[in-house]
């Protein structure tokens, strides 16, 4: 790429700077709200989780009420290095019945799903939707990498790697979170054939 400037190399460090910076932040709130000795959280092979974070987000987790406590308290510390929790952007999602909050005058909305690290997470933990989403995407690589399969140029092993380095990749992105039902797992088995 040319740069006659010579300003991406500055841009690019200003970019790495900010991205340390923010989970530097992230960790400095999380450890000063008491999230990392709170008893609040899910239990998950014994141990205590209840923050999740990627990228420039964070997932509070919490069995009962005790969220809402988590929440003010992130709020609070985030609020002394400068930072605003934007309450538009905040969600509550239960896997039972909830009553709707008020932060700062203003309905954090409760929602049946969410986004994280590119999966979806709904409240009842089904994952059908999630896997036929993943399923549908790797058939379109499949179908845009149509012409390089049926050239006679390009040797079989060739393609099992494209296949492999290209397709898998795309279907699999977030199946660590996923509950495989049989049906599923013969869809999954089906597209496997079909690669």
């Amino acid at each position: 790429m040319d740069d006659p400037r010579g300003l991406m190399t500055p841009l690019i460090m200003m970019l790495l700077l900010w991205v340390t910076l923010r989970c530097f932040y992230q960790k400095y709130i999380m450890r000063n709200a008491g999230l990392e000795d709170a008893q609040a959280g899910i239990k998950i092979a014994g141990r205590n989780i209840n923050n999740l974070r990627y990228a420039h987000d964070t997932t509070l987790m919490a069995e009962s009420e005790e969220l809402k406590s988590l929440l003010m308290k992130v709020k609070e510390e985030s609020e002394k290095v400068g930072l605003k929790l934007n309450i538009q952007k905040t969600n509550i999602m239960a896997s039972g019945p909830i009553t709707s909050w008020e932060i700062d005058g203003e309905t954090v909305e409760t929602v049946a799903d969410f986004i994280l690290g590119g999966s979806k997470i709904t409240a009842d933990g089904d994952c059908s939707h999630e896997i036929k989403r993943c399923l549908l995407l790797g058939g379109k690589v499949m179908t845009n990498l149509d012409s390089i399969f049926k050239s006679r140029d390009i040797s079989l092993p060739a393609k099992v790697h494209l296949v492999k380095a290209m397709v898998f990749p795309v279907v699999m992105y977030g199946c660590e979170s996923w509950t495989v039902k049989k049906a599923e797992h013969r869809r999954i088995d089906a597209f496997e054939l079909w690669c």
